[in-house]
C-alpha cells in the first residue's frame, strides 16, 4: 500500500542528502530527490518527538513520545525497525548524535544525560547525572534537558543546556563541569560557532545571549532583534525564540536564524522566519505554525566553516525550502505534495490507464498558473534513486474540496505531482453579505464539491456542487472571452412519491393521480428577492452565475451552470447521480425528486421528470399521495444535509488544527445528531431511525422532548439544520452492522447520509410486479416482511432516489434489433429502468435537430440500491463508452481541417460474426450482482454479494487482461467477482468502515487498484493485484546511496597544539562496558525489531530478490577472482624468488672446476 501524506504537528532532523518528516500519528515520511518519498508508520502509535540520521550510514533514529528510541534500516526499500529502547523512569526531551559517532547522548526530563550505543542499542553505563552538573550551591533543580552539544574544538566537551537557563560544560574525560552558567531566563536552543570558543542561546524573553568560553560569568552580547525602545525607555516584550542556529560564512557575515522573537504588540501575527545576514534582517512570514527548522550546509564538519546554502522549514502543513545564496531569500519549488488537505477533501476520483498526452498538456497548463519567484536552482536534496517500473501507465487522480476547488494529481509513481487546480467559484459572483435569518440559510461553504464525472479523452468535466449545481468544464489551450450559460431547473415535486407496504401483497394497487412531473426553467433570471405570498423563496437558485463576459485563462473553462431551483420556501435536494457521454453531448444528473437530462450542446433540458413517472404503467410498488406539507420539514433538513452531517461548529477549528481535523468529540456528534432529528424520528447506536417504544400516530408527528424539540419545531420548513460543507475527512460515525433490527435501521441511516437523502431499499419491501417473473427470479426478490416496526416507518416516510446512471449503446426494448444510445436508470429501490434516446448523427443536424427521449417501460429488480452498470460484448470484454475525441473549440480555424466533431463507438454489434446478437449488461446493487442478456432481459447469471452487510462501492475493472467486478463492503471486506460468471475470486478483510470519510472516497480503477482517504490528511492507494505488487517493489526505488564522505580540513599544527586534542578522543575506550560499566536493567528495555527480517524476506523476493542474488553471486565471483589474483601474484612472487636463487648458485657454480664439485 502507498500513502501521500502532507506533514503536520512534530519535529524533523535533517542531512545533507535527505531527510525524514514526522507528521503525526507515529509516521515518519522520507525525502530525496524529486521522486524519492517514502511512508513508514511506528506500530505504538505514538508521536514522533525528534529524528536523528546516521549520515551516510543508511539508519534513522526516532525518539517517540512513549519515550521509546527506535533504529530504521534504511538500506532495504521498505525500512524497518531493527531496535527499540523504551525508557522506563524518565521521558526523554532531547537527542543529539555527533557526525561519525555511534553514541547517542539523550536527555531527559529529570536533566539526566544518558548514552546509547547506535550499534547495540543498549545503555552504556556512563551517565551525566544533573546533580553534578549544575553547582552545589542551587536549591532548585535546573528542569529538563532542552540542548545538547558538543564542542567544535574538542568533542569530549559537551554543552547541556537546561529549561531553566542554565547551562553546563561537561568534560566527558573527566567526569566534571569545566563552567556553569545561570542566566535569568529559560533557554530555548542554543548553537556553536564553528571555532569552538563562543555559542549563542535563545531565550523565553525573545532575546539572543552571546557567550565567550573566556569569560562566562556574563554574556558579552544581548540583543532583542524584534524588540523596540517604547518612550519610557523600556523594551516591548516579545514572544519566545524557539530556536536559533549560528552558521559561519567564508565570505561574509555569519548566519543566525531563528525563530519567533516578535513583540506583542500585534495580535494575529502569522508566524516568521527571520533571517541575521550581518547588519541585515529579514523577516519571513509563513503560512502556517513553524514547527522545525534547519539550515543545509556543505559540511557536516561542525568545526569547520560551515557555508549555508538553504533553510528546510517544516510547517504546520507545508514544507518549504529558503535559499540562501541569493540577497532576496527566495524558496524553491517543492516537488512534493504537501497541500493535499488546503482546503478539506470531500471527494475523490481515481483514473488509471489515462490517455498518454493528458498529464503533459495538464502539467504545461497547471505550470503557467504557479507562482512566480521561486529559486531558478535545482531542489537542494538529492538522496535516493528510483525508478517508474516496468507496467507503468499515466494514473491520474481528482480530489474535490470544501472551497470548490478541484485538484488534478499525476499519480503513475509512487509519489504525487500536483499538475492542475481549477477553481469552480469563479464560475459565480461572490455571495453578499447578510444579516438575519437570510444569513442562517447560507452555505458557509457554499461551492464544496459532491462529486465529479471526467472524460480524459474528450476532457470534459462536470463537478456537482453541494449548492444543487452543476458546472460543465471543457478543455482549451487557449485563453478566451465567454459566457456562462445558466440552466435552471424545478426538480421538485408538490406531492411527494411516498412508498408504503399494502396490507395486501397479492393485490397491488397504483395511484399516479397525486404524482406531478417537475418544471424546469431555461435561462430564467430570477431574482434573488422572488418571494411566495407565504414570503418564503420560491424559484431561485442557491448561487447566481455571472453573466457578464469573462476572460478565462487556458485549461478548463466553464460552459454550462446547471441550478436546482428552491420551491415554496423548501431548498433543493441534493444530487445523488451523474453521468454526461461526450459522443451523445448529453448529461443527466438525479435526486430523491427525479431525473433530468440536459442537452449541453444546444444548451437546453430534454427530460425532467419524477421518479413515479419514469416507470410509466410499469411500477412494481404502490405508491400513496398524502400532503406535501405534511413531512415537509424532515424531508428538507434531511435532504440538505448531503456534505454537511457532523461538520457544524468544528469546521473552523479543523481548519486551524490537526487535532481538529482527527478528532470531533463525542459530546459535539451527539449535538449535531441530535439537531438531525426528524420530528417523527428517534435515535438508534447514534443514527436516525423511526422509534419503537413510542410509535406516533399517523397524523400526529411527535416533536422530540427537550431543549431541542422546540428549536425544531421554530425552526419552519425552509431552514437547513446544517449551513456547512462537509469534509470527507471530517466524518467519523460510529457503524454497526449486524442482523438485528438495530444494525438495518443504522444500515439505512448510514445510507441516508451518504448519498445526502432518505432512501427506501428494495430488500426491507417487495411487493409483487404488475409484469411477469420467472419462478427463479420471484423467489430471488421476495424477501419476508416480518421487520420490526422501526424497519416498517422508515418504509412509510421514505423515497425513491435515482442512485446511479449510465450512458451506452443498448437496447431499450426487448423488440429493438439494434443497439440505440439508451440511459440506464437506477434507484434506491433497487429499480432498473432503459431510457431509449434517437440522436442525430450528422454534425449539422447534431446542432440544430433536437434529440428524442422517452421511457421505455422496461424494468429490471435487484436487492438493495443500485450501485452500477457495465456492458460486456457475448466473449467477455468491456465495452466501453462512447467518447468525442478532443478538439479545442478556442483554437485558430483550419480551413483544410474543419472542428467536427469526431466520434469513438464501441458497438456490441462488432461481436455479432462470432455470437448471437446483443451484448451482456452488468447490473451491481448493495446485495445483489447480475448479470443480464440484452436485447431479451434474460438473467443469466446471478449472485447475492453480502447478506450480513451491503456493498458500499462497485466498479467493473480491467486486471491482469480480463475484467471482473470489485466490490468493497461496510464490514470491510474487498471482493471481486469473475465476469460474466460471477464466480467469487477474493475475499479479504481488509478495513472496516469506521467513518463517512472512506465510503465517501473509497473507488476503484483498473489494474487492481483503489484508493481511499484513509485520514484527513492521507490519500491511501491499494492494490489487490499480484502483478501489481510485484512491480511495486521495483517503483519503491533505493533510499540509501552512499556518498564519499568529505575529508576533514587539515587544521594544521598550531591549531592541533593550541585548540586542544579531539581528534584523539575515543568514546568506546570511555563510554564502553570495559570503562563505564553496564546500566541498570530497570532503566530501559532493549525491544529486538521483528519488522527488519520482514523487510529483509520482502527485499528477497520478486525481481529486486533476484537482482539482490545476481549481485550476490557477482560479489562471490569478484571476491573468488581477487583470491585466484592474490594465489597468481604469491606464485609470481615465488617463481621470481626462484629465479633469483637460481641466478646466485650459477654464478657461484660459474667459475668452479668440474673437480671441485
Amino acid at each position: 500500500m502507498v500513502s501521500h501524506t502532507s506533514p503536520l504537528l512534530w519535529p524533523l532532523t535533517l542531512c545533507r542528502r535527505s531527510w525524514p518528516l514526522a507528521p503525526g500519528q507515529a509516521a515518519v515520511r522520507i525525502l530525496g530527490r524529486p521522486g524519492v518519498d517514502c511512508y513508514c508508520q511506528h506500530e505504538s502509535g505514538a508521536a514522533v518527538l525528534q529524528l536523528q540520521f546516521l549520515i551516510n550510514e543508511g539508519a534513522l533514529v526516532t525518539a517517540c513520545a512513549d519515550d521509546t528510541l527506535h533504529l530504521w534500516n534504511l538500506r532495504q526499500r521498505r525500512p524497518a525497525v531493527l531496535h527499540s529502547l523504551k525508557f522506563n523512569r524518565e521521558r526523554i526531551t532531547f537527542c543529539h548524535l555527533p557526525f561519525q559517532s555511534k553514541w547517542l547522548y539523550v536527555g531527559t526530563e529529570r536533566g539526566n544525560t544518558h548514552i546509547v550505543n547506535i550499534e547495540s542499542f543498549v545503555l552504556s553505563g556512563y551517565v551525566i547525572m544533573w546533580n553534578k552538573a549544575i553547582e552545589l550551591s542551587t536549591k532548585t533543580h535546573p528542569g529538563p534537558v532542552v540542548h545538547l552539544s558538543d564542542s567544535p574544538k574538542d568533542e569530549g566537551k559537551l554543552l547541556i543546556g537546561f529549561e531553566s537557563g542554565m547551562v553546563a560544560q561537561w568534560d566527558l574525560r573527566g567526569k566534571k563541569a569545566d563552567f556553569r552558567i545561570c542566566y535569568d531566563e529559560a533557554i530555548h536552543s542554543a548553537g556553536w560557532h564553528h571555532e569552538g570558543k563562543q555559542f549563542m542561546c535563545s531565550h523565553s524573553d525573545g532575546s539572543l545571549s552571546m557567550w565567550n568560553l573566556r569569560n562566562t560569568t556574563k554574556p558579552f552580547q544581548v540583543t532583542f532583534p524584534h524588540g523596540k525602545i517604547q518612550k519610557d525607555g523600556r523594551k516591548e516584550s516579545c514572544k519566545p525564540i524557539l530556536k536559533v542556529e549560528y552558521k559561519t560564512s567564508r565570505n561574509s557575515e555569519p548566519f543566525v536564524i531563528f525563530s519567533g522573537g516578535l513583540s506583542y504588540d500585534k495580535a494575529g501575527r502569522r508566524p516568521t522566519l527571520t533571517i541575521m545576514h550581518g547588519k541585515a534582517i529579514t523577516v519571513l512570514e509563513m503560512d502556517y505554525p513553524i514547527v522545525e527548522f534547519m539550515a543545509l550546509c556543505e559540511t557536516p564538519y561542525n568545526n569547520e566553516v560551515q557555508e549555508p546554502y538553504a533553510v528546510v522549514v517544516l510547517l504546520e502543513k507545508d514544507l518549504i525550502v529558503v535559499d540562501l545564496t541569493q540577497s532576496n531569500f527566495p524558496v524553491f519549488e517543492n516537488p512534493y505534495p504537501m497541500d493535499i488537505h488546503e482546503s478539506p477533501v470531500t471527494c475523490t476520483a481515481y483514473f488509471a490507464d489515462c490517455p498518454p498526452n493528458i498529464i503533459p498538456i495538464l502539467y504545461s497548463i497547471g505550470a503557467k498558473h504557479k507562482k512566480t519567484g521561486y529559486s531558478q536552482k535545482e531542489w537542494p536534496v538529492a538522496g535516493g534513486t528510483w525508478t517508474l517500473g516496468s507496467n507503468t501507465y499515466p494514473e491520474i487522480i481528482l480530489t474535490g474540496h470544501a472551497d470548490g476547488s478541484i485538484k488534478f494529481w499525476d499519480a503513475s509513481a509512487i509519489t504525487l505531482q500536483m499538475l492542475y487546480k481549477l477553481k469552480t467559484s469563479k464560475a459565480f459572483e461572490k455571495p453578499k453579505p447578510v444579516e438575519g435569518r437570510a444569513a442562517e440559510l447560507l452555505e458557509d461553504d457554499p461551492f464544496a464539491v459532491q462529486m465529479v464525472s471526467w472524460c480524459p479523452q474528450s476532457r470534459i468535466i462536470c463537478v456537482v456542487g453541494i449548492s444543487a449545481h452543476i458546472i460543465l468544464y471543457r478543455f482549451s489551450k487557449y485563453d478566451a472571452n465567454t459566457q456562462i450559460v445558466s440552466l435552471e431547473v424545478r426538480l421538485q415535486c408538490e406531492a411527494e412519491d411516498v412508498i408504503s407496504p399494502a396490507d395486501n401483497e397479492n393485490n397491488p394497487c397504483f395511484s399516479e393521480s397525486g404524482s406531478q412531473s417537475p418544471q424546469t426553467h431555461q435561462q430564467h433570471p430570477a431574482s434573488p428577492g422572488s418571494r411566495t405570498p407565504e414570503g418564503s423563496k420560491d424559484s431561485i437558485p442557491c448561487l447566481k452565475v455571472k453573466e457578464r463576459m469573462v476572460r478565462v485563462p487556458p485549461g478548463y473553462q466553464a460552459e454550462l451552470v446547471i441550478q436546482l431551483l428552491w420551491v415554496d420556501g423548501e431548498p433543493p435536494q441534493q444530487i445523488t447521480s451523474l453521468d454526461i457521454n461526450s459522443a451523445y453531448g448529453l448529461l443527466a444528473f438525479g435526486n430523491c425528486n427525479g431525473l433530468a437530462v440536459v442537452d449541453y450542446l444546444q444548451k437546453t433540458i430534454l427530460l425532467c421528470m419524477s421518479t413515479l413517472d419514469l416507470y410509466g404503467g410499469a411500477d412494481p410498488y404502490q405508491r400513496l399521495t398524502r400532503s406535501p406539507r405534511r413531512n415537509r420539514q424532515s424531508t428538507s433538513e434531511f435532504c440538505m444535509r448531503g456534505l454537511s452531517n457532523f461538520y457544524s461548529d468544528s469546521k473552523k477549528r479543523i481548519r486551524t488544527s490537526y487535532q481538529s481535523l482527527t478528532e470531533l468529540s463525542d459530546n459535539q456528534q451527539s449535538i449535531d445528531m441530535e439537531r438531525s432529528k426528524s420530528p417523527t424520528s428517534d435515535h438508534v447506536n447514534g443514527h436516525c431511525t423511526s422509534p419503537t417504544s413510542q410509535p406516533c400516530s399517523a397524523g400526529k408527528p411527535r416533536v422530540p422532548m427537550g431543549p431541542e424539540g422546540p428549536r425544531l419545531a421554530r425552526r419552519g420548513p425552509g431552514r437547513p439544520p446544517f449551513r456547512k460543507a462537509q469534509s470527507a475527512a471530517c466524518m467519523e460515525i460510529s457503524l454497526p452492522v449486524s442482523h438485528t433490527e438495530v444494525g438495518y435501521a443504522s444500515r439505512r441511516a448510514m445510507l441516508q447520509q451518504f448519498h445526502g437523502v432518505t432512501m427506501y431499499s428494495h430488500d426491507e419491501h417487495h411487493t409483487t410486479a404488475p409484469y411477469s417473473w420467472t419462478d427463479k427470479e420471484s423467489r430471488e426478490n421476495s424477501f419476508s416482511r416480518s421487520r420490526s416496526s422501526s424497519v416498517s416507518s422508515i418504509d412509510r416516510d421514505t423515497k425513491e432516489a435515482i442512485t446511479t446512471l449510465q450512458f451506452g449503446e443498448s437496447y431499450g426494448r426487448k423488440s429493438d434489433a439494434l443497439p440505440t444510445p439508451c440511459l440506464w436508470v437506477g434507484t434506491s429501490l433497487g429499480m432498473v429502468l432503459l431510457i431509449p434516446m434517437s440522436i442525430p448523427t450528422d454534425h449539422e443536424e447534431r446542432m440544430e435537430e433536437p434529440v428524442t427521449i422517452g421511457p421505455s417501460g422496461t424494468v429490471l429488480m435487484l436487492k438493495g440500491s443500485v450501485l452500477h452498470f457495465s456492458f460486456l460484448d457475448c466473449m467477455g470484454a468491456l465495452i466501453q463508452s462512447p467518447y468525442e475525441v478532443w478538439r479545442d473549440l478556442n483554437g485558430p480555424e483550419d480551413p483544410d481541417r474543419p472542428r467536427k466533431r469526431k466520434l469513438v463507438h464501441f458497438s456490441p454489434s462488432s461481436s455479432q460474426d462470432t455470437c448471437a446478437e446483443g451484448h451482456l449488461a452488468v447490473v451491481c446493487s448493495e446485495r445483489q450482482a447480475k448479470v443480464i442478456l440484452m436485447p431479451s432481459q434474460s438473467c443469466l447469471f446471478v449472485h447475492n454479494i453480502t447478506e450480513s452487510s451491503f456493498v458500499l462501492r462497485a466498479d467493473v475493472v480491467s486486471v491482469c487482461n480480463s475484467v471482473c467486478l470489485a466490490c468493497f463492503c461496510a464490514n470491510g471486506h474487498i471482493m471481486t467477482l469473475s465476469l460474466p460468471s460471477l464466480r467469487p475470486l477474493m475475499d479479504v478483510n481488509y478495513l472496516p468502515l469506521t467513518d463517512m470519510r472512506i465510503a465517501r472516497t473509497f473507488c476503484f480503477t483498473n489494474g487492481g487498484q483503489a484508493l481511499y482517504l484513509s485520514s484527513p490528511t492521507e490519500i491511501q492507494r491499494i492494490t489487490y493485484s499480484q502483478e501489481m505488487c510485484d512491480n511495486l517493489q521495483e517503483m519503491l526505488g533505493e533510499l540509501f546511496t552512499p556518498i564519499e564522505t568529505p575529508e576533514a580540513q587539515n587544521r594544521g599544527f598550531l591549531k592541533g597544539f593550541f585548540g586542544g586534542n579531539s581528534n584523539n578522543f575515543d568514546r568506546e575506550e570511555l563510554f564502553g562496558e570495559a570503562a563505564a560499566g553496564k546500566a541498570s536493567r530497570s532503566l530501559a528495555q532493549h525491544i529486538p525489531g521483528q519488522a527488519g527480517m520482514e523487510g529483509m524476506k520482502v527485499a528477497a523476493s520478486g525481481v529486486v530478490g533476484d537482482l539482490a542474488r545476481a549481485r550476490i553471486a557477482l560479489d562471490e565471483r569478484g571476491q573468488r577472482l581477487g583470491e585466484l589474483e592474490d594465489r597468481t601474484a604469491l606464485m609470481m612472487t615465488s617463481a621470481e624468488s626462484f629465479s633469483k636463487h637460481a641466478h646466485e648458485l650459477m654464478l657461484k657454480c660459474k667459475d668452479k672446476k668440474w673437480y671441485q664439485f
